[in-house]
């Protein structure tokens, strides 16, 4: 019997129209251009400034366009799993509210919470109700709106972070393509290094936690690096190792656009050269779930049928992981 593998089969990302410049951040906190490329590779970012606009506004603009892409309705979904640290609201999930919003109304779904790595888990979750056999069409969007969550004030986080998102259509697949292996790991004793203070069931908000700006990420940002360096190099590596797959046989390395010297570290660790390495870090900084879906979207005309990708993260919590897709198509059809 052929195994069902799920197969991504249609991918789309959305970003906001406002550009959020290093030249601008220079007036807001004690910061140059030249320092945050260095340390980042950033230049500019993204920025949802419209009133009343959250993460399910950049998810619905990525799921329309895809669902357009691809030449089916909303109705044909069946389930929709949101990665994204900027929930719209504490509940409902905001899964359910892009189903809303995107028509989908046979859809049913939920959202993945787990930093920067979201999308990673969320793709992996998905992967599983097409395997089994129990759905055909799965969309796993990973946005956020960090700007929500960001204290300009503060130039350790200020720089890094913006606003953006896309989705992916998962399908059956017989012919040996799509995710064929994932390894994914977490270390709940990194939270100290990289989180949120307050919001949760520990630290509820309150007007000393607005105060005190704990509404904000606060990152410890030498011990995140570190961990970050070795952990998405070592797990990249990894899943090549038990797959007897070899820096040749890589077409594309996909990693979580965190900072461009981690990237590069996971790129040599796997033996890669440049060419091989997807990166647009330099435009729109780190949209934590939305890196992984947005680089996908950019290079997917470059995208061959049975191109072996490794796509890669790491996030706070920690959270990291690796997985092994072999492309279903051919991205200039």
């Amino acid at each position: 019997m052929t195994k069902i593998r799920a197969a991504i089969t249609a991918v789309n990302g959305w970003v906001p129209n406002y550009v959020l410049t290093n030249k601008e951040l220079e007036e807001l906190v004690d910061t140059n251009d030249e320092w945050i490329q260095s340390r980042t590779g950033i230049k500019e970012r993204r920025i949802l400034k419209e009133p009343g606009q959250g993460t399910s506004d950049i998810a619905v603009n990525a799921i329309n366009g895809l669902l357009k892409k691809r030449g089916i309705t909303a109705d044909e979904i069946e389930l929709i799993i949101c990665a994204t640290t900027t929930p719209d609201m504490q509940f409902p999930a905001t899964a359910n509210i892009i189903s809303d919003k995107v028509g989908a109304k046979n859809a049913w779904g939920f959202d993945v919470s787990a930093a920067c790595s979201g999308f990673l888990y969320a793709l992996n979750t998905a992967s599983k109700f097409i395997e089994t056999g129990t759905h055909k069409k799965v969309i796993v969007v990973g946005a956020d709106k960090m700007s929500s969550i960001i204290d300009y004030t503060d130039r350790a986080t200020c720089v890094i972070f913006g606003d953006g998102g896309g989705a992916v259509l998962l399908e059956p697949n017989e012919e040996g393509n799509g995710i064929m292996d994932s390894i994914l790991r977490s270390d709940g004793s990194g939270r100290v290094y990289l989180h949120q203070k307050a919001g949760g069931s520990v630290r509820p908000a309150s007007h000393e936690t607005v105060d005190n700006k704990e509404h904000y990420v606060f990152q410890d940002g030498q011990p995140v690096f570190k961990f970050a360096v070795t952990n998405m190099a070592d797990v990249s590596a990894e899943i090549m190792a038990k797959n007897n797959l070899v820096a040749d046989d890589i077409s594309w390395l996909v990693p979580h656009q965190a900072n461009k010297r981690i990237i590069d570290a996971t790129a040599r660790r796997m033996g890669l050269d440049d060419d091989k390495v997807i990166i647009n870090i330099e435009r729109y900084g780190n949209t934590t779930n939305g890196t992984i879906p947005l680089c996908l979207w950019e290079w997917e005309s470059k995208f061959k049928k049975g191109d072996n990708i490794i796509i890669a993260a790491f996030g706070g919590g920690f959270t990291w992981g690796a997985i092994w897709v072999k492309w279903a198509y051919d991205g200039t059809k």
